[in-house]
């Protein structure tokens, strides 16, 4: 696949959210009771589970919260009901967006996220106008560090993931979403430290942008992502180290 680092765009998104860790509690609970409903307790056998739950550990989220909302997905606890949804949509400088959210009202979503769009200086597209541009893999990062590339390829290979990429700090691993987490299983069995491990879309291709539109793409996508219903951002664009150090 081609070579675009997607690290630096996890940094942004590690950052923004250590800034608002209760808004980032709020999220990752409706994502545990949203999972919880689909697919049941069992995060062996739910997937959206295991990822909610991991990302729950990444962000240091107390126990008691992680229980509270497994109890009110199961209906031990009382809740509203939510929906997943995801949105497709071109944003500045000619990038696209696919935008994972949960929501207890739709319509209220749909109206805030279109907004959001248009104020960006883009639009909400149909279904499928913009996911023909990604594909859904799962994602991990091991950063470099004096990591033998050699020794990871050949666990790359052996847990059964599909391809690694190298760069300046980072190995890039991924795999079908169907074996992420055996991929992530054997990855962390073998010893490699993890810093990011997610399931979501990979854009094929990415746009190149200038210090200007860069500036508006980040403006825009922390907009995004500061919305309550909001789980996830993916987008197709270009990030720099020097953009990513200063956002």
């Amino acid at each position: 696949m081609a070579g675009h680092s997607h690290w630096a765009g996890i940094k942004i998104r590690k950052a923004a959210q250590d800034a608002k860790r209760g808004q980032v509690f709020s999220k990752i609970s409706k994502s545990l009771v949203s999972a919880v409903r689909q697919g049941g307790t069992n995060p062996e056998s739910n997937l959206k589970l295991k990822c909610a739950m991991d990302r729950a550990r990444e962000a240091n989220m107390p126990k008691e919260n992680v229980e509270r909302a497994i109890k009110r997905g199961t209906g031990e606890l009382p809740g509203v009901e939510l929906e997943e949804l995801l949105y497709e949509g071109f944003g500045p400088g000619g990038t696209a967006f696919i935008v994972e959210a949960v929501t207890d009202n739709r319509t209220r979503t749909a109206a805030e996220i279109r907004h959001i769009f248009e104020k960006g200086g883009g639009r909400l597209a149909s279904t499928g106008a913009v996911s023909w541009m990604f594909r859904q893999r799962g994602l991990f990062i091991v950063e470099r560090n004096s990591l033998d590339e050699d020794k990871l390829l050949e666990t790359v290979l052996e847990v059964g993931a599909e391809d690694l990429q190298a760069f300046d700090d980072a190995y890039e691993v991924y795999c079908q979403p169907r074996d992420f987490d055996g991929v992530k299983k054997g990855l962390e069995a073998k010893g490699f430290k993890l810093s990011a491990s997610e399931l979501g879309w990979i854009a094929n291709d990415t746009v190149d942008l200038d210090d200007i539109q860069s500036c508006n793409v980040l403006a825009f996508l922390e907009t995004l992502e500061e919305h309550e219903d909001v789980q996830t951002v993916y987008g197709n664009f270009e990030i720099s180290e020097r953009q990513s150090n200063t956002a």
